[in-house]
């Protein structure tokens, strides 16, 4: 028999999935961009009582302050514009026993690949951060392949062509989680180029999320790991 799937209304504007937590392993997460402060708060609000983590994308620093006020057990990432609240129950507890490396090209790509490292991090997972070493001196990655191959899952967020996905595919065993970036000049096209880069990596293994989108590779290499 399937079970039935559970969902709580919010006033007129939400849904909360709040069976989300057993079915997938992690919660709802509150996706703030294009939301009112009153509405991240009530989301909010019904995730906490049903004791979910607590997990906020795209969340501007002043209305983090805000809902600090309410929150005090939330933390912020400044460069990630995320904010968090771990629950003593469940995900929020759970350590995941493999490793995941989030590999960055170049330091503008950085708020992205932290979007990454709080989404996992949050999910219970051992995150190792390599950074600033992208392809124009690919002797910085390819000094860690060692320490990549004890990895059960990579994250690789690069802009500018997007190459470096595809090299670390090439050097390690396991599944690589490619974030194409907005970082680039004019033909980069706002993170179109190393988007088509991504998916025509010539090495099997490589997933690609969409631009920007650290929080969703990190959710994907989060169930690799799990």
């Amino acid at each position: 028999m399937v079970k039935k799937l559970r969902s709580i209304k919010v006033e007129d504007f939400a849904h909360v999935d709040i069976d989300r937590l057993r079915r997938r392993g992690f919660p709802e997460v509150i996706y703030c961009a294009g939301k009112s402060k009153e509405q991240i708060k009530k989301i909010a609000q019904t995730l906490l009582r049903h004791k979910q983590p607590l997990l906020l994308t795209r969340l501007e620093k002043d209305i983090f302050f805000c809902l600090k006020k309410t929150y005090p057990r939330l933390r912020y990432n400044e460069h990630a514009k995320i904010a968090y609240s771990k629950s003593s129950s469940s995900a929020g507890s759970v350590k995941n026993k493999g490793k995941v490396a989030v590999v960055c090209a170049g330091t503008s790509d950085i708020p992205v690949a932290e979007e990454a490292v709080a989404t996992l991090e949050v999910m219970g997972n051992s995150v190792v951060k390599l950074y600033d070493v992208g392809v124009a001196g690919i002797h910085r990655v390819l000094d860690k392949k060692k320490l990549l191959n004890k990895c059960s899952a990579i994250v690789v967020v690069a802009g500018m062509e997007g190459a470096l996905a595809s090299i670390v595919s090439g050097l390690v065993c396991c599944p690589v989680v490619a974030v194409p970036t907005s970082i680039g000049y004019g033909a980069n096209f706002q993170g179109l180029a190393p988007l088509l880069t991504m998916l025509n990596s010539c090495s099997p293994g490589v997933a690609v999320v969409n631009i920007d989108n650290g929080f969703g590779a990190g959710y994907f290499a989060g169930l690799v790991n799990k």
